[in-house]
């Protein structure tokens, strides 16, 4: 179960201070779905932990300058998303690879299992249709869990910004889907 903010604030704070425990605490709160972050963007785990750790060591170096406008996980977010994006204009590179990580499916059932992969696969494909900015705003929003003043602050942008690319990027996830499902496309 996840830290309450509360409690990431008092790590920062401790953090700030130079507390080596507090770092290692947040770190091991953070670590596993900032690197699923960044690796669903860069698709590259080498360089993702490459970024993990740019990120942690950005946070050791400026926890003492947050100022608690926003969530922790969102300037952590933020802070990730920046250093992702600044990969891509390095880079040269427009496009974001999103690829949706499989789920390993416990059920017994072979079938139910192919159904499984087959539809990930779908929606794996659709997402990679939407623009970067609906992609991005997307996955923080249903794989991350952040609400939209969180995505938000995370993207900086607007939250009106934020509700207008989910909306749009789900219409054209749905009608992705329909028809990828109703003509039997399989790739």
């Amino acid at each position: 179960m996840p830290r309450p903010d509360k409690d990431l604030r008092a790590l920062l704070a401790a953090i700030g201070q130079q507390d080596k425990s507090a770092y290692t605490a947040l770190y091991s709160e953070l670590e596993r779905p900032l690197f699923r972050f960044i690796n669903l963007k860069l698709n590259d785990p080498f360089q993702s932990a490459d970024i993990l750790h740019d990120v942690f060591l950005h946070i050791w170096r400026n926890a003492a300058q947050f100022e608690g406008r926003s969530t922790v996980k969102s300037w952590v977010f933020g802070i990730a998303y920046r250093k992702v994006m600044d990969v891509f204009r390095r880079q040269a590179r427009t496009d974001l690879v999103g690829d949706v990580p499989e789920q390993r499916d416990d059920a017994p059932n072979a079938e139910a299992c192919l159904a499984a992969v087959e539809e990930a696969e779908h929606v794996r494909l659709c997402l990679e249709g939407l623009k970067p900015q609906q992609r991005m705003a997307v996955e923080l929003a249903f794989y991350e869990d952040m609400a939209y003043r969180e995505i938000a602050k995370v993207m900086d942008i607007p939250e009106g910004t934020v509700k207008t690319r989910v909306f749009h990027a789900k219409q054209l996830l749905m009608h992705c889907l329909e028809g990828r499902l109703r003509m039997g496309v399989k790739r």
